[in-house]
């Protein structure tokens, strides 16, 4: 069983105290980092794809530059 106490403030909402099991909290945080991994693949080709096509344009921008 998850509780929460929270506050609001001029609009805003503060936590104040999680009170979980730990057994569930164990649980949650295996299956967050389960899901991260393949966040942190696609997210990674992401990368990979914009710092090739950098590398695709400055080339060709180097090679035109020469002429």
């Amino acid at each position: 069983m998850l509780e929460l106490n929270t506050q609001q403030i001029d609009g805003k909402v503060v936590i104040t105290d999680i009170n979980m099991p730990f057994g569930s909290m164990v649980r949650f945080m295996v299956k967050a980092t389960l899901a991260a991994i393949p966040a942190a693949i696609i997210v990674s080709i992401v990368i990979g794809l914009l710092y090739w096509l950098l590398a695709v344009f400055l080339t060709g921008l180097q090679t035109n530059l020469q002429r």
